[in-house]
């Protein structure tokens, strides 16, 4: 069946003898159609090779095929984990990613946040922490009709608008490691004030030592910022410290590789002088040397399955199946924590 030129939607509703606006429904999936008429239009869809256009689409939809991603996270290597895992879920649809960077500290963000969805008319957005903990962004999300999903350390939503990981648990898993292998004075490098991960990791870390008897000195705890120069000079403080920690705990990978960066500018070595532990697993933690034993952090994952999240519906093989809300975050030993030198 041969049309001239590329065909189009009224092709489509001629030869398949439906109007425009049934297949119009057929393409957006719509269930108020019967069987026959679905399958004699998509048929004709099928002999035409007609490829139905996604911006028409949008304007009978009155929204784009388009997923945004909007943060406000010094963690370049996080926010690259995460547009991985959505573009995975959309890899093979007409869906589109559009990041969007926001600044948490402003007061106009929330106008900010409006007048892009707005114009963009997305179709869903995946937010990122911290700004992801501002209920009133959610609801702002929810007031315009715009699908969203909310990324955490902690659950922050119900299970259709949110994915969270088990931050605080892991961490107390890796600080009893530290622990198990003899260390008391244990240093810790947080995340920056404010950000709900930062908390739960701090909360983590002194849990494992409460549970051991061990107190924590304020001249044990660094404030960090994620980003490697402050984890350098967080470790810097540490390792003033007299006497100075035998372990460190990073609140994530890039401040670890600073506490290394940091440690080896004392002639340092770790991990027979310092033990040091990340978090994240990020391809830094690979590649500093010694390779960093850290906290893997699914942070991909997590973010395939919010971007699948807001795909149900829309997709043919989705199968009703739900996509998980709570993902476990696992230690990962590799070669920068050892037993402490003996005094």
């Amino acid at each position: 069946m041969k049309t001239g030129g590329n065909p189009t939607i009224n092709d489509v509703a001629r030869l398949a003898g439906v109007s425009k606006k049934t297949v119009s429904r057929v393409i957006n999936r719509s269930p108020l159609l019967s069987d026959e008429t679905r399958q004699r239009v998509e048929t004709v869809i099928g002999e035409l090779g007609y490829t139905p256009n996604p911006q028409a689409r949008g304007l009978a939809l009155r929204r784009n095929f388009l997923i945004g991603l909007i943060h406000d996270n010094p963690n370049s290597q996080m926010v690259l984990g995460v547009q991985q895992g959505i573009l995975e879920a959309i890899r093979e649809t007409e869906f589109a990613l559009v990041v969007r960077p926001v600044d948490r500290g402003s007061p106009a963000m929330l106008d900010d946040v409006r007048h892009f969805l707005e114009r963009q008319r997305l179709f869903g957005v995946l937010l990122l922490p911290p700004i992801s903990e501002n209920d009133e962004l959610a609801k702002l999300c929810e007031s315009l009709g715009c699908r969203y999903v909310r990324m955490g350390s902690a659950k922050l939503d119900d299970d259709h608008h949110s994915v969270a990981s088990n931050d605080a648990e892991a961490v107390t898993e890796a600080t009893r490691y530290l622990i198990e292998q003899g260390h008391r004075r244990i240093g810790l490098v947080t995340g920056p004030h404010g950000f709900r991960s930062a908390m739960e990791r701090r909360a983590g870390f002194e849990k494992a030592l409460a549970e051991a008897g061990i107190k924590l000195p304020r001249g044990l705890v660094a404030n960090g910022d994620y980003r490697f120069d402050s984890g350098v000079e967080a470790g810097n403080r540490l390792l003033d410290q007299v006497p100075m920690p035998t372990a460190i705990f990073a609140s994530n990978d890039e401040m670890a590789a600073g506490v290394l960066h940091a440690a080896r500018q004392r002639n340092l070595a770790v991990p027979q002088d310092l033990s040091v532990i990340g978090f994240d697993d990020t391809e830094i933690a690979g590649h500093v040397w010694p390779p960093l034993t850290t906290v893997r952090w699914p942070i991909t994952s997590m973010a395939r399955s919010a971007a699948l999240k807001l795909l149900t519906g829309t997709l043919d093989d989705d199968n009703g199946i739900e996509e998980p809300s709570l993902f476990l975050s696992k230690l990962i030993r590799r070669s920068s924590v050892a037993r402490p030198q003996p005094e």
